[in-house]
Formats: C-alpha cells, structure tokens, sequence
C-alpha cells in the first residue's frame, strides 16, 4: 500500500497501482527474481510492451484503462474515439487550460503530474533514494565535473505512474541545451523497487540536459525510463529559447521519473513538500502547480 499526501485534504490517499500485484511478485519474490533478471529489466520485454501499445489492437485496452483510474477524458485535446493506439492515448496531449503555467516568475511550478520529493542542501554523494539506500550525483550523471557544482543545492524527484499524463514541461522561460542519453536497465520506479534494488536511477536508461532558466539559474533536468518505457521523445530544439508551460517531451508507456537539480540557494521548496519527504512520503501535483519560490530573483 502506497500513501500519497494530498495538498487540498491534507491526509493521505492510497495510490491505485497498475500492475501492482506483479511489481510486488517480481521484487519481492524468488520466481519474480529471477523472471525480473531474466526479462523485465532488460529492454525486450519493454520493446514488446512497446510494440504492442503502438498497434491498432491496443485502442480496445483505452476504455477499460481509463474508467479503472478514473482519468479524466475530458481534459484531452482529443475525444476517445481519436486516440490511433493505447501509446496515443498514454502520451495524450491536454487542452491548455487543463494546466496553468500563467504564474509569478519567483514561484516554482511542477514541470508535470506525478508524486514529488523534495531535499534541500543535498549532499551530492549521498542522494536519498529511499531510507537506507544512496547513490551519487556524479554516478546518475557520469560526469564529476558536473556534479560538484550542485553539492548543497536542491533534489526534486517527480515520479510518473502510468495512470499520469505523460509530457513533461518547462517550469521556467529560459534555454535548454542538448540532451545527454545515457544507457540503462528498465527498472521499475515504483517504491516497491526502489526499495528493492540499490542505485536505481543509476541503473536504468536516462536522459538529462542544462536547462538554463532566467529565474533559477542552471538546473539540470533528467528523465528516466523504466519499465515499459520504450522511449523517452524530447519535443524541444536545444539551444531555442523556451517559455515556462512550454513542452520539452513525452514519456511513451510506462512510469517513469523526471528529476531535477538546481544549485545552493537557488529555490526555496514549500514546506509542506518537505515536510513530507521527511516523513517518507509523496506529495501529489499536477503540471504547473506551485511548488517553492525563487530565492534570487536577479538571477541571470
């Protein structure tokens, strides 16, 4: 069982988990194990979901899929009937005014929909993956260099479940550079994994770029793949100014993570969200909801 905080009620939901009877067979059971070692993590079977979710045939799994989660239909820019494949429908698009970016430049908004965690002045060898297991910066990278200059910033990571809208977003205006692909396992993300198998993020297939924000300075911005997620698509031209809601990709099936860095006294989380990564849980948010302020509004 999963508790997520919610903002609005301020108690606790149970997260209905795709799959979920399978996750807790494959990673906590022998059989599971070993059918986990032999196939789940490695990119076949997620090449075979992947191919299926992109045939016609999938379009009869949409219906069933979306009354089961209770997502919202109406919020996609295309009615049921228009969705070609269920990998369509995964990566839906929404109609604009499903999520507001329209807010004041100090305030950090969710660059998607999903379940967040927050920690500030990270130590960048240690990063928490769930209690009792840490990985490093420099490692989820393969950069040193790199690494070093966000020891003692900020660690956002946002987890995507498959029930979730997929396109991921500019929090900020600013320019994002060329994206760094780096080759992996495909894990699951869920915290029945995470709890599972050490340096996760580290493990499976990822991507991360420098997005160079006006008001947050130069954050890095990873996603990564996990079980099912044939591909992780960016949407956007590096190096292209961008404006904040602007999108920057798309996750095909699957869940998922994007995770962000920024540097040391860059942004200041609210504290809700802290206080509930503290406790071990998740905050639920949207696209575009509020999520900290800038703590230098001069910054170039």
């Amino acid at each position: 069982m999963i508790k997520i905080y919610n903002r609005e009620t301020k108690q606790y939901d149970i997260e209905q988990v795709a799959g979920g009877k399978l996750l807790n067979t494959l990673y906590t059971t022998g059989r599971g194990k070993l059918g986990l070692e032999l196939l789940v993590k490695r990119k076949i079977y997620s090449a075979l979901t992947g191919f299926f979710c992109d045939r016609k045939i999938s379009r009869k799994t949409i219906k069933g899929f979306a009354e089961k989660f209770s997502i919202d239909i109406n919020e996609c820019e295309n009615n049921m009937e228009d969705f070609n494949n269920f990998n369509d429908f995964f990566a839906r698009k929404l109609k604009p005014s499903a999520r507001n970016f329209e807010k004041a430049q100090e305030k950090l908004l969710s660059p998607g929909d999903g379940r967040l965690q927050a920690w500030e002045s990270i130590d960048t060898e240690k990063l928490l993956q769930i209690k009792g297991m840490t990985y490093s910066l420099s490692e989820l990278l393969q950069n040193d260099k790199l690494a070093q200059d966000y020891n003692g910033g900020t660690y956002l990571i946002l987890r995507l479940c498959p029930v979730d809208y997929h396109r991921f977003h500019f929090f900020d205006s600013g320019k994002c550079m060329e994206t760094h692909k780096i080759k992996g396992e495909y894990y699951s993300v869920n915290p029945v994994a995470l709890k599972k198998i050490p340096e996760l993020f580290c493990r499976n297939k990822r991507e991360y770029s420098i997005f160079k924000t006006d008001n947050f300075g130069d954050v890095i911005y990873i996603e990564v793949g996990a079980t099912s997620v044939g591909s992780i698509i960016q949407t956007y031209t590096p190096g292209k100014r961008v404006s904040r809601g602007d999108e920057k990709g798309f996750f095909k099936f699957g869940g998922s993570t994007v995770l962000l860095i920024f540097k040391k006294n860059m942004v200041k989380i609210d504290d809700d969200i802290i206080q509930q990564t503290e406790k071990g849980f998740e905050t639920r948010v949207l696209a575009g909801d509020i999520i900290g302020n800038c703590m230098n509004k001069k910054t170039k």
